[in-house]
């Protein structure tokens, strides 16, 4: 399935729920810009705007030897380490510094990229310019752990925005049989990957863009079981919808799948996938309750498109279940209105 660079940047700045820092974050996108290449151009358009505005500092705590005292006086350090007849002391202060986390992270994947191969020329001499700017900030040995130790808060959402490409340039890139070095791995190749990145695009688009219903979330659904033990119900697997679209009077339950065939073969026949369906009967069936609308609910089986749209309707008691494809090899607006003319036609 070939999806144009430009529209894997939507999708994860919809996934990101990072609309606004996009706009700022402006690159410019072609034919021969290549999925590494546009994450080297985000992250050095972000920094720059980082930059302008001012990079984040704090306080950070700092233990070192200092001549004379400051902060906390660490005697028995400084007794181990003889430095007394040095006149000087271990001491741990207070220091306001930009070399926080958040700016960590970012030197840490600047220098990353310089050491990755099939990054652009051009753009990795603005990397190494942009790796001077930073400088006194002292990288930081990356992994998944740490992307996970930074606060946000409304001050610094553009370091959201940027650690979200931090982390997906670290989760693709990979060391080389050439010691020191890296090689990208494009994620889009990836079908459990693009799988998460399609739910989580789908769920905050519709978060983002339609009115029609007031939540928009992940639902768990107990499984409607009667008389069931304590020590059963602990073995029942979880239930929770990709998207659940809810208002006063409709429900609509949409479990988004990423697949490069759409349909399953059998016999040279095409098939919805029998699991897909199975799994959005057991959502349907067992979140009714007494209410209009959950005896009424909806369901979408919501696939990217690879030949052809399918637009496939059935009925079970009162339920209406649709099958559904978006092509993502499109114009985004297209895009954008077929995804809303689905939630609206249902």
């Amino acid at each position: 399935m070939q999806i144009p660079i430009e529209n894997i940047y939507y999708l994860l700045c919809y996934a990101w729920n990072s609309l606004d820092e996009k706009g700022r974050v402006s690159v410019s996108i072609d034919d021969k810009t290549t999925l590494l290449d546009l994450f080297v151009k985000v992250l050095i358009g972000g920094s720059k705007q980082l930059l302008k505005r001012g990079i984040d500092r704090n306080y950070i705590s700092e233990t070192e030897g200092i001549s004379g005292i400051k902060g906390k006086f660490e005697i028995a350090q400084t007794l181990k380490n003889n430095l007394l007849i040095q006149q000087k002391t271990i001491c741990t202060f207070d220091e306001f510094s930009a070399n926080i986390l958040p700016n960590r992270i970012l030197v840490s994947t600047i220098a990353r990229l310089l050491k990755t191969g099939n990054v652009d020329v051009v753009l990795k001499s603005e990397l190494q310019s942009l790796q001077r700017r930073f400088s006194g900030i002292e990288p930081i040995k990356l992994h998944h752990a740490i992307f996970k130790n930074v606060q946000f808060h409304r001050n610094n959402l553009i370091y959201h925005f940027l650690l979200n490409v931090c982390e997906i340039i670290y989760d693709s890139t990979f060391p080389s049989e050439t010691e020191g070095r890296f090689t990208f791995a494009d994620f889009t190749r990836d079908d459990v990957k693009m799988n998460r990145l399609f739910e989580n695009f789908v769920r905050n688009f519709y978060a983002i863009e339609q009115r029609e219903f007031s939540i928009v979330k992940r639902e768990n659904i107990k499984w409607n079981f009667k008389n069931v033990s304590e020590e059963s119900l602990k073995y029942l697997p979880q239930m929770q919808t990709d998207i659940t679209l809810e208002n006063n009077e409709q429900k609509i339950i949409i479990d988004a799948k990423f697949y490069r065939e759409t349909m399953a073969l059998h016999y040279d026949k095409e098939r919805i996938k029998s699991a897909n369906l199975y799994q959005l009967f057991s959502y349907l069936l067992n979140q009714e309750t007494e209410s209009f609308k959950t005896k009424n609910a909806v369901g979408v089986l919501l696939y990217p498109t690879i030949n052809e749209e399918y637009n496939l309707q059935f009925t079970y008691h009162k339920h209406n279940i649709y099958i559904r494809t978006v092509d993502l090899n499109q114009n985004w607006r297209n895009i954008a209105v077929r995804l809303l003319t689905i939630i609206r036609n249902v």
